[in-house]
């Protein structure tokens, strides 16, 4: 279920550096080298594919952008959000 403005800003204030781009919860990671950005993005994707929840995600160097959004709910829902806390996790001890 697609989440309200009220919890949408909750969420937000629970995740640093995310913000909402075109509909869709946005976070762009910097890592030390493209090693570690390649890294974070294999470590994710065994939890991501675990999840059947994938991002819209890129990566140039050492930058990864991620987008969230649930497309069959037409927004940013609490798997979004999850997921989010798993990168975050995910990018504290690769960073």
């Amino acid at each position: 279920m697609k989440l309200n403005e009220d919890q949408l800003q909750a969420a937000l204030g629970e995740l640093s550096g995310w913000s909402v781009v075109n509909g869709k919860l946005h976070r762009e990671y910097k890592f030390p080298d493209f090693v570690h950005a390649f890294g974070f993005m294999a470590t994710a994707a065994v939890a991501i594919e675990a999840r059947n929840h994938h991002p819209e995600w890129s990566n140039v160097y050492n930058r990864v952008t991620v987008d969230l959004t649930t497309h069959d709910s037409g927004g940013i829902t609490d798997k979004d959000v999850s997921l989010a806390h798993l990168l975050e996790g995910l990018a504290k001890r690769l960073a």
